[in-house]
């Protein structure tokens, strides 16, 4: 009996990562706790209805800028313009979503459709039928299910209706199986909340440091923020600013950070983990975009060449014409 082969695609080149995410953990006071729980929560609340608005925009212009202009009087300028940027980013991977999930559902249709034409037991070409009645009758009722499903999606995609779970559906979905996630209510409140916080900040090259909201010097290794305005009462610094009680400072990829927080711009994450009860702060920005060579440009020089097998890899350096140099190392 003949057997489909998979097909081998041709080869490519990986373009580098886009950016690079660096992480610290914070060793921050009882008083820092408390301040950058209040602005993550205010500024969380703010996002959530930013979110539900573009949510309820469907396919309609984004309107970010005028949503922008909303929120800068309830924050800042640059807390409002990453908020509205968020919630854009999050209706467009929505919407995304869908149509991945739409594609998904038909290919389903398709795949049963076929089994489904089939004689029981029998062959229509390079078509196997269902074993028996009784797996060919679930499956017909699996494809009623699909399509119904499929039509919804389209319905969906239609008019921009977009179901987005600031948290995470799956954290929510845990609610109603505590035992199963082996959480209590007071611990899934605690993580519940901690995920609907927003501390982030977008970077912009134009200020010091890489950005106007959250600023890390990498010589002094302090930390400081701009708070929104209704909080302005809780600065320690000029101009509604609050600086963190601990040093801050990257191990991994510092001298990297450090280069692009003097000539670029760069993003920060305020991360929160309520089952550990540790606080972190992540720096994150892009990479210049280059070109990706072509195999042609990269056989100019030596390559590395790894080969899998079951149970460990075997690895050879070839030069520009194939040939190994030097024995081949194994890594199990």
């Amino acid at each position: 009996m003949s057997r489909r082969l998979r097909a081998i695609a041709a080869s490519f080149v990986v373009a580098r990562p886009a950016g690079i995410r660096i992480r610290t953990r914070l060793q921050l006071s009882a008083t820092d706790q408390a301040v950058l729980r209040e602005v993550g929560e205010y500024l969380g609340h703010l996002a959530g209805r930013d979110l539900a608005e573009r949510c309820g925009l469907g396919l309609g212009e984004s309107t970010r800028f005028r949503r922008k202009r909303a929120l800068i009087g309830e924050a800042t300028s640059r807390w409002a313009g990453t908020i509205s940027r968020t919630s854009d980013n999050q209706w467009q991977r929505g919407y995304r979503n869908l149509l991945d999930h739409r594609t998904g559902l038909r290919r389903a249709i398709r795949r049963l459709q076929a089994r489904l034409a089939a004689p029981v037991g029998g062959r229509a070409g390079r078509i196997r039928g269902y074993a028996s009645r009784a797996e060919r009758w679930e499956k017909q009722r699996r494809m009623d299910l699909l399509t119904g499903r499929l039509a919804r999606v389209d319905a969906r995609i239609a008019h921009g209706r977009v179901s987005v779970v600031r948290g995470g559906r799956r954290l929510l979905r845990a609610r109603q199986h505590l035992e199963e996630a082996r959480l209590t209510e007071p611990q899934w409140r605690r993580r519940w909340e901690a995920a609907r916080w927003f501390l982030t900040a977008d970077g912009d090259a134009e200020y010091p440091l890489g950005n106007g909201t959250i600023l890390v010097h990498p010589e002094e290794g302090w930390c400081e923020l701009k708070l929104p305005r209704p909080l302005a009462n809780l600065a320690n610094r000029p101009r509604g600013r609050y600086r963190l009680s601990c040093g801050v400072g990257f191990s991994y990829r510092a001298d990297a950070w450090a280069t692009q927080v003097t000539s670029g711009a760069v993003r920060y994450d305020f991360v929160y983990q309520p089952e550990r009860d540790r606080w972190y702060l992540d720096a994150s920005w892009t990479h210049p975009r280059r070109p990706v060579p072509t195999l042609d440009e990269l056989g100019a020089w030596p390559r590395l060449a790894v080969d899998l097998n079951a149970g460990h890899l075997d690895c050879v350096v070839l030069d520009p014409s194939g040939n190994p140099v030097g024995a081949p190392h194994t890594i199990p």
